[in-house]
């Protein structure tokens, strides 16, 4: 999990207002860092671990770093470096530390924050100045693994800059420069005393410990419970998904879309797996968030964690939209969604993908594969079905897992937006699904473990009024074989035997293809009535 690059996505355009300042989003960045760095550390997590932390509370990065002293090196030495007015420098980081705060506690989920930042260690170590050793406690330096720099991407420079004239930054470094020589020469003692030495910074991990590192790994691996809607032309539930962690959240979400939209909400697919949480801290407010987003058309919703995004085609009615939303839910952070960043959409599609497969284990559960592989985004040519170079790497290591794991059986699912015919859509998803099971083939996958589906425009995520939504509704999913597609599981499982229409008899043209429901449409695919 790349902590920063999702700190910059989110917490970064709230804080900077002229948003395309690079000098300004490079010094918040290294401070996410910084931060990310303190929080690690337990004994002052839990100064605060109980506050209820306002998005707005400027005061609190006063309470993070008691000693003035270092915010005010954390403020001059970060404005030094990028650029920035000292007092503009603190400023950013007020502001930044508590929207921050609740971005990485809602990133932890249930697992305690020092344990999360500690295991992701590796997502932000790299962007840690190294003036910051004198600002951090030793249980967060103590953390970077033996021989690694603090930092490597940014310069020393602002140690020689004129306010250190007194020497008093390298009176602060002499006590870790003395930590240092004394543990050289600890190793050193142990070195001559032991016939085969262990190295000194890798300990011998006890039963207790691994058990209590499985845990945690298992917990970190819990996703927040979210719920994704999108309204039509005509307000109607236009899309819905639910991912939640047991049936009891599952039933109290739908219960409220049930009162909100009625039988629509029917067409709402869930997925309830451990894998996801099993509180969502707006379900008991759900009934007062979703006759707002109802109300505005062609509208999507994203809520996950503590965080709800929306977006419309009209900036005036997505403004009005936040307003209302944070008016009625005001424990949660309400925001527009961002312009659409399709690179870093893709490479953190990837990453995440990446970070799912790992943790698969031994003799994987087949549901969890294909839930690793739908992660990633295959962003296709317009008009295309060529896979991207960058997905190959994923699919050669899922093709390894297929095969490993006996009687495992996936439906590759291709989807596209509204941008073209019905009958276009569904001929060009197959496509792309083929497309993906074809290239899995060549890396050695049995052709008969893998089914194909195009479904066209037919079940959409999100809006396709939108940018972002159209990106999200052109997807490849992976499903289980026999897990329910559509709204028809029986009728979907076979690509010969496959009929489109929901109904082909019926007076209504609801059907997937046209056919003879709409003379207009053409009788080719299935017979008048």
């Amino acid at each position: 999990m790349d902590i920063i690059n999702h700190l910059t996505r989110t917490v970064s355009p709230a804080v900077v207002e002229d948003g395309g300042n690079p000098a300004k989003k490079n010094l918040l960045e290294q401070f996410y860092a910084i931060f990310a760095a303190r929080l690690s550390d337990s004994e002052t997590f839990n100064r605060f671990s109980n506050e209820n932390i306002a998005r707005d509370d400027n005061a609190f990065y006063d309470r993070v770093w008691t000693e003035g002293t270092h915010r005010d090196q954390i403020s001059r030495e970060l404005a030094n470096k990028h650029g920035v007015d000292a007092t503009e420098s603190r400023g950013l980081i007020a502001m930044a530390a508590p929207l921050a705060f609740h971005e990485i506690k809602s990133l932890a989920g249930s697992t305690p924050v020092p344990i999360f930042l500690s295991d992701n260690l590796n997502s932000y170590q790299h962007h840690i100045p190294a003036w910051a050793a004198t600002v951090l406690p030793a249980s967060a330096l103590v953390a970077a693994p033996a021989g690694a720099h603090i930092s490597d991407t940014v310069s020393t420079a602002p140690l020689q800059h004129e306010e250190d004239k007194n020497g008093s930054f390298m009176k602060a470094l002499l006590p870790i420069i003395g930590l240092i020589i004394l543990g050289a020469l600890a190793w050193a003692l142990l070195r001559g005393c032991q016939e085969n030495p262990e190295p000194v910074a890798t300990p011998i991990a006890t039963t207790q410990e691994e058990t209590q590192s499985d845990e945690q790994l298992a917990v970190a691996a819990v996703e927040p419970a979210s719920l994704r809607i999108a309204t039509g032309e005509t307000n109607e539930l236009y899309a819905c998904r639910v991912s939640v962690g047991d049936e009891t959240l599952q039933t109290n979400v739908m219960n409220a879309l049930t009162g909100v939209f009625g039988d629509e909400a029917n067409k709402c697919r869930a997925d309830v797996d451990d894998n996801f949480a099993v509180d969502m801290p707006a379900s008991a407010q759900l009934a007062t968030i979703l006759p707002i987003i109802k109300n505005v058309p062609n509208a999507s919703m994203i809520i996950k964690g503590d965080n709800i995004t929306v977006n419309a085609p009209d900036k005036a009615v997505l403004d009005k939209l936040v307003a209302d939303l944070q008016a009625a839910a005001p424990a949660m952070r309400v925001q527009a969604e961002g312009p659409l960043d399709l690179q870093g959409e893709i490479d953190d599609s990837l990453a995440a993908a990446d970070v799912a497969m790992n943790n698969l284990g031994e003799n994987p559960d087949p549901r969890d594969v294909a839930r690793a592989l739908s992660i990633q985004v295959i962003n296709f040519q317009v008009d295309k079905a060529v896979i991207p170079e960058v997905n190959k790497a994923v699919l050669d290591r899922a093709a390894k897992i297929i095969n490993e794991v006996p009687d495992m059986k996936l439906m590759i699912i291709g989807h596209t937006d509204s941008q073209a015919s019905d009958s276009y859509n569904m001929e060009l998803s197959l496509e792309r699904a083929e497309s993906v099971k074809e290239y899995l083939v060549s890396q050695g996958v049995d052709a008969s473990k893998l089914d194909t589906k195009g479904m066209g425009e037919s079940e959409p995520i999100a809006d396709n009024s939108t940018e972002q939504g159209r990106f999200r509704n052109r997807r490849i999913e992976f499903l289980v074989n026999n897990e329910g597609i559509g709204s028809d599981d029986s009728a979907m499982m076979d690509n010969e035997s496959f009929d489109p229409d929901l109904n082909p008899l019926d007076n209504n043209n609801d059907d997937v293809l046209p056919d003879g429901d709409d003379a207009t449409q053409g009788t080719a695919i299935d017979p008048t009535n």
